[in-house]
Formats: structure tokens, C-alpha cells, sequence
């Protein structure tokens, strides 16, 4: 079964080709980092807007690269939520348009779910049940999964996504977007112990974060630093930013691994998956893997090319929605935020 994947729920337009749920034929992502970058962040209207200039050749393309036209595609899958309502509904009514008008079924794709799936499309993706943390720009989830399409949320942010704290650091210390790149070339150059920032929620008794402290915590070191600020305008050159990134970026790790294999060990589950943009950060991706390790859990993560936003995950996550006649109607819609259809036990 070949299915047809379409992404647009942020600032990438995107399409695949995914054959069986496991096969990529083809994934093709239109990156808009460089449109935003200089505002910083992602503006939602632009965005909505290149989604529609981007949209028809990006689909062309996909099929061009897996060999197949659209009499070949059993299925379309696409991401109903969550994200941005207006570039959502780009993808979303196109998918709709297009499952019409072929006569095929058509799979309404939880974001948080498909980076959950991205992990099986691994060579040797990690066995049920799991452990998978998604997070990126905007979100900062732990899920149990218990087998295919069966997710439960055990913890989550409760005020800023551990990728968006990226972000922000990054903003105030003037180094490019999007963030998490930018601070982890720059921690290289510091030394982690040297400026120690909170962890908050480290010692709680529930498998949720918080970062809005940590990152006011870097914004209060800056002011109180001034002397940092000549450092900062000579292109990041001197050493004390490299401290701050170091400390702000090793604090982020301590929370998300230890909190992670405490959930581990909670379910007693021998596998972490980790997804979503901040999962390509091989700083974390390392000491994860070395602190699970003496708990004899074993670390998975996706290559480079499905940490971010794409459309194989999305293809991969509707193929079993689609087998299990899990299908949407034109009258469906896209919806914002994280659907509570999970409880958090």
C-alpha cells in the first residue's frame, strides 16, 4: 500500500511516498528557516502563505522521486493538527481535495503521533512497548507506547517546549535562527559546569517540565553580565556566551534524560525513542544514550532527515490509521493544540 504524506503544520512544506508503512520512496521537505529567520521566529500568516506557493510542486516532486504518479497512491494522509491553524488547513484541505477527486481514503495525521511513528521507520526501530519523547519547537511530551497507534501521555511541558527555549536563548544572545544548531556549536567551545542554571522539576514526582525558568534564568545572567555584551558583538568570539550556552544547554539535558529514563524504569520498558527537532541534537542524543545505558536501556533516535517536520512520518502514521479504517470525511477540520484523547497516568 502506498500512501501519499503531506506536512504543513509549521514552517516546512512537505511530501513523501511511503510504501507499507516502512518504506520510503520519496520525502521532500521546502524549508522557509531563511524567510523567518530574520524575524526570529516563525511569522504564521507568511508561513500560511508559502505553504500555498510551495504546496503543488512539492507533491509533484514526490511523486516524480518515488517513480509513481497518482494512480499508483492507495492512500493520502495528512496533518490535521496540531500546529498553525492557517497552514494546517493549506495541506489539509488540499489532502481532502485530492482524496476526493481520486476516490481515496484520507488519514487526518496527529503531528505528536507521526514523530512517534518516524521511529519506525528506523532499519531496526525499537521493539513495543517504548518510552518516546517528542520534542521540538512546540512541544515537550513523554508517551508510553504500548504497540502501533497506541500512545499514552505520561508527562508534558507546562509552559515552554524544551525547542523554543532554544530558540529564545538563542535570540537573546544575538546567534542565528533556528536556535538549537546555533547553541549546540557554540556550547562546544564551553565549559558546562561553569555557570549553572536551575532545573526546574527535576525533583518532582511526575514525569512533566518546565522551562520558562531556566530561560528566564539565562536572560537574568545576561543582564547582570554586561562586560558579556562586547563577547556577543564581536560575532560570539569571546568565551564567556560559550559558558552560557555550555550550562543552559547541558540543564535542558539533565531534565530531559533523567526525566525520561525515570519514565523507563517507571514502565519498565528497555527502549527510549526520542523525536521531534531537538532530537538531532547529538550533544543530548549522546549523554541520553550513556545515562540510560547503566540501566541497560537502549537509546533510539531518527537520522538527521526525520528529526524535523516531514511527510514520511506522516505517510507512516496514516498507513495503519487507513488499515484500521481510521479515515476522515470532507467535513473534518484541523484543530491547534495537543488533542486530549490520552489521559496522563
Amino acid at each position: 500500500m502506498r500512501i501519499l504524506g503531506i506536512e504543513s503544520s509549521c514552517d516546512e512544506t512537505a511530501a513523501a511516498v511511503v510504501e507499507d508503512g516502512v518504506r520510503i520512496r520519496s520525502s521532500v521537505v521546502s524549508s522557509q528557516v531563511s524567510t523567518h529567520a530574520i524575524y526570529g521566529g516563525v511569522v504564521p500568516e507568511l508561513a500560511s502563505r508559502m505553504h500555498l506557493e510551495a504546496i503543488d510542486p512539492v507533491i509533484d516532486q514526490a511523486l516524480d522521486q518515488a517513480g509513481v504518479s497518482l494512480d499508483d497512491i492507495d492512500g493520502i494522509a495528512a496533518t490535521q493538527g496540531p500546529g498553525l491553524i492557517g497552514a494546517l488547513l493549506v495541506g489539509f484541505s488540499y489532502a481532502k481535495a485530492l482524496a476526493w477527486a481520486r476516490n481515496l481514503p484520507l488519514a487526518g495525521v496527529d503531528h505528536l503521533e507521526a514523530h512517534i511513528c518516524s521511529l519506525q521507520l528506523l532499519d531496526n526501530p525499537p521493539r513495543f512497548p517504548f518510552i518516546c519523547l517528542v520534542v521540538s519547537g512546540g512541544h515537550t511530551n513523554i508517551y508510553h507506547v504500548e504497540g502501533p497507534g497506541t500512545f499514552t501521555l505520561m508527562g508534558q511541558t507546562r509552559d515552554d517546549a524544551a525547542g523554543e527555549a532554544f530558540d529564545k536563548v538563542a535570540k537573546m544572545m544575538g546567534l542565528s535562527y533556528p536556535g538549537g544548531p546555533a547553541i549546540e556549536a557554540l556550547a562546544k567551545k564551553g565549559d558546562p559546569e561553569k555557570i549553572k542554571f536551575p532545573r526546574s522539576m527535576l525533583g518532582k514526582d511526575n514525569f512533566d517540565f518546565s522551562f520558562s525558568g531556566l530561560k528566564s534564568a539565562v536572560a537574568r545572567h545576561l543582564h547582570e553580565n554586561p562586560d558579556m555584551r562586547s563577547d556577543m558583538e564581536s560575532n560570539m568570539s569571546g568565551i564567556q556566551p560559550a559558558h552560557v550556552a555550555a550550562g543552559f544547554q547541558m540543564a535542558v539535558i539533565d531534565v530531559l534524560s533523567t526525566k525520561l529514563i525515570a519514565a523507563a524504569r517507571d514502565r519498565n520498558c528497555s527502549s527510549i525513542g526520542i523525536a521531534g527537532g531537538v532530537s538531532a541534537n547529538q550533544t543530548f542524543v549522546t549523554i541520553l544514550a550513556q545515562s540510560a545505558a547503566r540501566y541497560k536501556i537502549k537509546v533510539f533516535s531518527p537520522p538527521l532527515s526525520l528529526c524535523g517536520d516531514n511527510a514520511a512520518m506522516i505517510a507512516a502514521r496514516g498507513w495503519e490509521m487507513i488499515r484500521n479504517n481510521q479515515v476522515c470525511g470532507l467535513g473534518d477540520d484541523v484543530y491547534s493544540r495537543v488533542k486530549s484523547v490520552v489521559p496522563i497516568v
